[in-house]
């Protein structure tokens, strides 16, 4: 059968080589695209494009873990969904340092808190980033370390502004020496006669 100009039968020629042609996910025979926590996805597909094309973007605060485009063809998604994964800003740690310096963290990262010399921890010391843009456990605090024998330091820095010279200060710290030496000699006589 001939197809005249103009008549019915190029008509329905037309309809049926666009109905041949790639459409949406559904008719290529893809499911639709996973939804995301945190994100959401936006056809970027071309108008005669060959396979359909989405596109996923996170949430502000949130990072996307995988690829940022995938495509249909042939009824399989090119891959599987990417995820939009938390950030946390870096923690803030007086008298200590962190081990792992970065601005931000992703979940689930983990890190260790190290505090200065002289400064102890105050919570746990290996904290996480969470689901919620939040460390877990709580940012610990490194506080000043204050010795068991607080009184015995304060009374000797009290001591050594009394003398008039340094040659005192040094023969005071070196009484100050022998005496915890003694201190720890006789301990260690006294465990022997225990054992």
């Amino acid at each position: 059968m001939r197809l005249m100009p103009g008549s019915n039968s190029s008509t329905l020629c037309l309809l049926g080589v666009l109905f041949l042609l790639p459409g949406p996910a559904n008719l290529l025979g893809c499911n639709s695209p996973p939804q995301i926590a945190h994100g959401h996805y936006k056809d970027v597909s071309g108008l005669l494009s060959i396979s359909t094309v989405v596109q996923y973007e996170c949430k502000e605060g949130y990072v996307l873990v995988g690829a940022a485009m995938v495509s249909c063809r042939f009824s399989y998604w090119s891959s599987s969904a990417p995820q939009c994964k938390a950030l946390c800003a870096k923690p803030k740690i007086l008298n200590g340092k962190l081990s792992v310096e970065k601005d931000q963290y992703i979940n689930p990262e983990t890190i260790t808190v190290l505090c200065d010399p002289g400064y102890r921890m105050i919570g746990s010391q290996k904290i996480s980033c969470s689901e919620n843009k939040s460390w877990s456990p709580a940012v610990p605090k490194c506080k000043q370390d204050i010795p068991e024998d607080r009184d015995l330091v304060l009374a000797g820095r009290k001591l050594f502004q009394c003398l008039p010279n340094p040659g005192d200060s040094k023969v005071a710290l070196e009484l100050q020496k022998l005496s915890l030496q003694i201190e720890k000699l006789k301990q260690d006589r006294d465990k022997a006669k225990l054992i």
